[in-house]
């Protein structure tokens, strides 16, 4: 048995669960499966607000992946290209992952291999910024590829 103010060492269970009670403290066991087990007396409550706080740390400093989303059409002009070029480049500066696409609307299905294109110049032009995860696939009525940035030495 551990805490404060009391003396470490073995207790039978009965005198622990007494120590605690006098304390109006509880008695948690902490590991279970060390011989013999490790058991606390603490304020329960102030315990487990304690484990969640630690918690709640824990998942604010993990990473959050931010998906964003570029679209085209099958014809898009040179200055919408380069328009949104120039988010992308942004978007992957700041560590956000890009998903982009090219829909086809009614007859311009017929233009997959323009689609392809225009993904894959898009690619071209992102290669110092991002690396692409997934080539230009065909899905319905979008063409889409994923690019993700690229790990800041």
């Amino acid at each position: 048995m551990v805490g404060e103010n009391i003396e470490q060492g073995i207790y039978q269970i009965k005198e622990a669960l007494q120590i605690a009670t006098d304390l109006g403290l509880d008695l948690v066991e902490i590991s279970p499966t060390a011989n013999p087990p490790v058991c606390k007396v603490v304020d329960y409550k102030k315990f487990l607000y304690e484990q969640k706080k630690k918690l709640k740390e824990i998942k604010s400093n993990a990473a959050k992946v931010v998906l964003k989303e570029i679209r085209f059409g099958p014809n898009t002009d040179d200055h919408d290209f380069n328009f949104k070029l120039k988010h992308a480049i942004k978007f992957l500066s700041e560590g956000a992952k890009l998903k982009v696409d090219v829909f086809f609307k009614g007859r311009t299905i017929l233009y997959k291999e323009q689609g392809e294109i225009i993904l894959l110049k898009f690619a071209q032009e992102l290669a110092d910024y991002g690396k692409v995860d997934q080539l230009p696939k065909l899905e319905g009525k979008r063409m889409i590829m994923t690019i993700s940035p690229k790990k800041k030495t």
